[in-house]
Order: structure tokens, then sequence, then C-alpha cells
């Protein structure tokens, strides 16, 4: 979650009310499934104390530090939390999964993650939805289309917002924020899985279907 473009459209995202507490979305739940692999998967996402700006520029996002991570476990069917005097237990939770399932997890999420680690993050079995969209089209698409599109639900806030609640000691709200962005995490990828293709909106507009192989059996052996 260039890293520019990315958050630049994750941060500036239309809000009514950008300090707004996070709402709950109602995904169309009757269209996603649950995976009926025995494999855990281990859904992921984490939150910054910092942004780009604070830390000098984007070529610095391991310095950003980790504010929240959430990981929703598909064996356990709960999410876990994590703060930053618990980075360490997140990681050994990774390590876990057979697969980890994240957006822009190799590139953001990971490279903010690695200095509370003793040993390289990509060693851990990992899928990135953005990176397997971007091989497809040649171009990104963020969370909040993909998710609009494919689950008529969208992210409830953005990292603007996270970041003014860790400078509020908001804690509580960048929990809630990060689980559901786990979900949409989750939900898209099932989706996928299920269906064989998610759905988004060409710059014109025109709305299309990607055609996507989520198979975790199939991710899991190519890794």
């Amino acid at each position: 979650m260039s890293y520019l473009n990315i958050w630049s459209s994750s941060y500036m995202s239309e809000q009514l009310d950008l300090f707004a507490e996070p709402e709950k979305n109602k995904l169309d739940s009757e269209n996603i499934p649950k995976s009926s692999n025995n494999h855990r998967i281990l859904y992921f996402d984490l939150e910054t104390q910092k942004s780009a700006d604070d830390v000098g520029g984007w070529g610095n996002i391991h310095d950003m530090k980790l504010a929240v991570g959430v990981v929703w476990d598909s064996v356990d069917q709960k999410h876990f939390s994590y703060l930053e005097s618990e980075a360490s237990q997140l990681v050994e939770k990774l390590c876990m999964a057979d697969l980890v399932v994240g957006f822009n997890v190799k590139k953001f999420d990971y490279t903010v993650l690695q200095p509370y680690a003793d040993f390289d993050l990509s060693e851990i079995v990992t899928f990135d939805m953005l990176d397997d969209i971007k091989s497809k089209l040649n171009h990104r698409l963020s969370l909040n289309h993909l998710a609009e599109n494919t689950l008529n639900a969208k992210k409830s806030a953005d990292g603007l917002v996270s970041l003014q609640w860790y400078k509020e000691g908001k804690i509580d709200k960048i929990i809630e924020y990060c689980k559901q962005d786990v979900e949409i995490t989750r939900d898209l990828f099932l989706y996928g899985e299920s269906h064989g293709y998610v759905k988004y909106s060409t710059r014109s507009g025109v709305a299309k279907d990607l055609k996507v192989d989520w198979k975790p059996s199939s991710l899991i052996s190519s890794s």
C-alpha cells in the first residue's frame, strides 16, 4: 500500500470528514465464500507512525515505524493485533503462515516491518495482490478501487487519518481501521480465488473483469 502513486491515492482519498470515526462497511458477503483449502493463510496490513514527509521521502519507508499491525488468520478465524512493542510477535506470527496475503505488502509493509526482524522478510511465502494486478494491467489500481468495483465496499478512512490518530494517541481507532483494511484484503482475495476474476473500471469509466488465478495451493507451490 512508484510508492508515491499508491500512497497518494490512499492519502488523498475522498472523505467528507477526514477525522471521523471509522465506519463499518457492509461487504457483499453473499458473494464472498470461505476458502475451501486447509492452508493457514494470513491476511496482513499495517499502519505507520510517520509519513513519507516525516522521514525524508519514500526512499526511507524503513524509518516510518510500526504503529499497528493486524493479521486475519484463516485457521483461527479471527484477528490478531500488534503494537510496536509487539513487533517481534507479529513477525513470529507471519512465519507461521503457509501463505501471507497483502496489498503492496512486499514493497511497503515488509519494508516498514523489516527493522524489527532478524531475517529477510522476503523469505516468507507471500502473495502481493498489487504486484499481480500490475503485472496484468501494466499499471496499478488501489485497494479501494478494487473493493468498490468488486465488493461494493470501500475503505473507511485513509493513511492520513491514521497518522493523525497516532499523534492523538487514538490507537483503538487505528486498530479498528486496520482490521477493516485487512477484511477488505481478505474478501477481495477470496472473491478472486472463487470467481477467477476481480472487477475494475478503466480510466474512461468502463467496467471490466480482470482474470486472476489466486488458488492458494498454486501460489504456495510457485513461491
